[in-house]
Protein backbone atom coordinates (compact mmCIF):
# COMPACT_ATOMS: atom_id res chain seq x y z
CA UNK A 1 0.00 0.00 0.00
CA UNK A 2 1.18 3.47 -1.10
CA UNK A 3 -0.81 6.84 0.00
CA UNK A 4 0.60 10.04 -1.54
CA UNK A 5 -0.78 13.23 0.65
CA UNK A 6 -1.21 17.01 -0.83
CA UNK A 7 -2.69 19.71 1.25
CA UNK A 8 -4.62 22.45 -1.24
CA UNK A 9 -4.98 25.69 -0.12
CA UNK A 10 -8.79 26.07 0.72
CA UNK A 11 -8.84 29.99 -0.17
CA UNK A 12 -6.27 30.06 -2.91
CA UNK A 13 -7.30 32.20 -5.95
CA UNK A 14 -7.56 29.28 -8.40
CA UNK A 15 -9.85 27.24 -5.73
CA UNK A 16 -12.02 29.87 -3.85
CA UNK A 17 -14.69 29.84 -6.53
CA UNK A 18 -14.98 26.59 -6.10
CA UNK A 19 -14.63 25.97 -2.52
CA UNK A 20 -17.26 28.70 -1.72
CA UNK A 21 -19.81 26.08 -3.64
CA UNK A 22 -18.81 22.93 -2.56
CA UNK A 23 -16.37 22.27 1.03
CA UNK A 24 -14.47 20.02 -0.49
CA UNK A 25 -13.74 20.78 -4.22
CA UNK A 26 -9.98 21.62 -4.09
CA UNK A 27 -9.52 18.59 -1.95
CA UNK A 28 -10.95 16.27 -4.06
CA UNK A 29 -9.63 18.19 -6.83
CA UNK A 30 -6.09 16.92 -5.27
CA UNK A 31 -6.93 13.85 -4.77
CA UNK A 32 -7.56 13.37 -8.39
CA UNK A 33 -4.35 14.85 -9.56
CA UNK A 34 -2.44 12.48 -7.23
CA UNK A 35 -4.20 9.64 -8.62
CA UNK A 36 -3.01 10.65 -12.04
CA UNK A 37 0.44 11.42 -11.06
CA UNK A 38 0.68 8.41 -9.35
CA UNK A 39 -0.94 6.31 -12.28
CA UNK A 40 1.36 4.07 -12.85
CA UNK A 41 1.97 2.78 -9.04
CA UNK A 42 -1.75 1.65 -9.17
CA UNK A 43 -0.55 -1.89 -11.62
CA UNK A 44 1.55 -2.53 -8.09
CA UNK A 45 0.40 -1.27 -5.24
CA UNK A 46 -3.08 -0.36 -3.62
CA UNK A 47 -2.59 3.64 -3.67
CA UNK A 48 -4.86 6.19 -1.40
CA UNK A 49 -4.84 9.67 -2.77
CA UNK A 50 -4.95 11.91 0.84
CA UNK A 51 -5.54 15.49 0.05
CA UNK A 52 -6.49 17.45 3.46
CA UNK A 53 -7.65 21.24 2.83
CA UNK A 54 -5.92 23.99 4.68
CA UNK A 55 -9.50 24.58 5.90
CA UNK A 56 -9.79 21.06 7.31
CA UNK A 57 -11.58 19.48 4.99
CA UNK A 58 -10.51 15.99 3.73
CA UNK A 59 -10.92 14.06 0.86
CA UNK A 60 -13.56 11.02 1.02
CA UNK A 61 -10.67 8.46 0.12
CA UNK A 62 -8.45 9.93 3.48
CA UNK A 63 -11.13 9.61 5.52
CA UNK A 64 -11.56 5.81 4.34
CA UNK A 65 -7.90 5.19 4.51
CA UNK A 66 -8.11 6.49 8.32
CA UNK A 67 -11.28 5.03 9.17
CA UNK A 68 -9.94 1.55 7.76
CA UNK A 69 -6.37 1.50 9.98
CA UNK A 70 -8.85 2.52 12.93
CA UNK A 71 -10.66 -0.33 12.02
CA UNK A 72 -7.44 -2.64 11.97
CA UNK A 73 -5.99 -1.29 15.13
CA UNK A 74 -8.90 -2.14 17.22
CA UNK A 75 -9.41 -5.37 15.80
CA UNK A 76 -5.87 -5.98 16.44
CA UNK A 77 -5.24 -4.85 20.29
CA UNK A 78 -9.00 -5.36 21.09
CA UNK A 79 -9.22 -1.42 22.23
CA UNK A 80 -12.80 0.01 20.99
CA UNK A 81 -11.02 3.96 21.99
CA UNK A 82 -8.43 2.67 19.07
CA UNK A 83 -11.40 3.94 15.94
CA UNK A 84 -13.83 6.74 15.97
CA UNK A 85 -16.17 7.76 13.65
CA UNK A 86 -15.43 10.31 10.74
CA UNK A 87 -19.35 10.74 10.30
Amino acid sequence: MAWGVTVPDTYAESHIGDTATEADSAANQAASNKIAEYDELASTHIFHPVAIETGGTWNHCAIELVQEISRLATLMTGEPRESTSCQ
